[in-house]
């Protein structure tokens, strides 16, 4: 028998769950709250499977107390006793509250209420006995020693080349806290950033987590950076790897655009990443830079198996070859994009290269990443394979 505990809730409301299904249904008045004795009714394993907060608890702390309840007690559901509009659903849903009820609700919605709290406590005790399943899905972890050189070009490119070969399949994360450009170079105006995505209720429902996606017209989903760079500082590591977590189970392909360098959310994607792209610049201070963290990685053992790295905006201006940067990397390069004009022409419209579908080399090279990383993307355009684009 499930059990269905009521807060404030008003007698004639208690005798419709009372008539509604096999429930043990214990009544509670709001005093409950102040005196701890709803945490009690939590501990253990006769936690209710249903909380209702009646009309008598307000509403502001009805909807401040689901969102603990939801951290402290994922197994059960918590319904808002009040009158519904669009708006205050959405509010609810990112609160925690799994349903909002009419004090009016006859025995019918209230059974329909009860029927869902059952089912989620089902597949919650489902999902806990199910045995982990070794991971099929990637986290693609974008990164380079140092800024300017291309990075959030070359992820928001690989993620939206990945969302178009398999629909519904990709997110992408602006993980540059401070300053991330992830939205303006797929000209998005978002409405929820990163710190709303790792905070409430959405840091632990992906349900509530969806809603706070800015969906790209090509189907790719994105976890905005932050509007202020002190929003996004107050993110924490432990945030970013539940988020990343979150994500990974729900998405085929996570890709993370990160700040330059090595920030401790860098790192704790990294710790997730089945793929590092990791990008330098061709001058000497780029590709010492490229050294100098392939071999940190290294010593922290943070090199996925899947490691890609590219050079981009390779010319023969500055006195480099290409032999020259891979002895000093100490690694052959996977892929190697040249300059050119419609890259600038690409990041100030917001329009991505594989968007376009242009035939210039960097499109090109682009395409080829993407195919590293899904071979499904690639059939019939070619092998699979280290590909350069450019010459010597």
């Amino acid at each position: 028998m499930s059990t269905v505990l009521t807060i404030g809730a008003d007698a004639d409301l208690v005798a419709r769950f009372t008539e509604a299904g096999s429930s043990d249904v214990v009544a509670l008045g709001v005093d409950a709250l102040a005196e701890g004795v709803l945490l009690r009714h939590l501990a253990g394993p006769d936690a209710p499977d249903l909380v209702v907060l009646g009309a008598e608890v307000a509403l502001a702390d009805s909807f401040a107390l689901a969102g603990q309840l939801d951290g402290a007690a994922p197994g059960t559901s918590v319904v808002v006793v009040a009158f519904t509009d669009p708006e205050l659903w959405i509010e609810a849903m990112r609160a925690g509250v799994r349903d909002v009820l009419s004090p009016h609700a006859s025995t019918a919605d209230v059974a329909a209420v009860l029927e869902r709290a059952a089912a989620r406590a089902e597949a919650r005790r489902v999902a806990s006995a199910t045995v982990p399943q070794a991971p099929t899905r990637r986290v693609v972890v974008v990164a380079s020693p140092k800024g300017g050189v291309g990075k959030t070009t070359v992820a928001t490119n690989v993620a939206l080349g990945l969302a178009v070969a398999e629909p519904g399949s990709t997110v992408l994360v602006d993980l540059d806290v401070q300053f991330g450009d992830v939205a303006s170079a797929l000209a998005l105006v978002p409405e929820h950033t990163l710190p709303d995505a790792v905070r409430g209720a959405a840091s632990n429902d992906p349900l509530v987590l969806k809603t706070y996606l800015t969906r790209h017209s090509s189907g790719l989903h994105v976890v905005a950076g932050s509007d202020s760079p002190a929003a996004g500082d107050a993110v924490t590591p432990e945030e970013v790897a539940r988020l990343v977590d979150m994500l990974s189970a729900e998405f085929r392909y996570v890709v993370v655009d990160t700040a330059p360098g090595l920030t401790d959310h860098t790192l704790t994607a990294l710790e997730r990443a089945t793929d590092l792209v990791l990008i330098g610049s061709m001058d000497v201070p780029g590709v010492r830079g490229l050294r100098k963290e392939l071999d940190v990685l290294g010593e922290l053992q943070l090199v996925p198996a899947g490691r890609h790295l590219v050079l981009n905006g390779a010319g023969s201006a500055g006195g480099l070859a290409l032999a020259d940067v891979e002895r000093t990397v100490g690694a052959p390069l996977d892929l190697v994009l040249p300059r050119h004009d419609a890259v600038p022409l690409s990041t100030n419209t917001g329009v991505p290269l594989l968007m376009k579908g242009g035939k210039d080399p960097v499109t090109r090279g682009l395409q080829t990443l993407v195919g590293r990383l899904a071979p499904a993307a690639a059939a019939g355009k070619g092998r699979r394979g280290r590909r350069r684009v450019g010459a010597r």
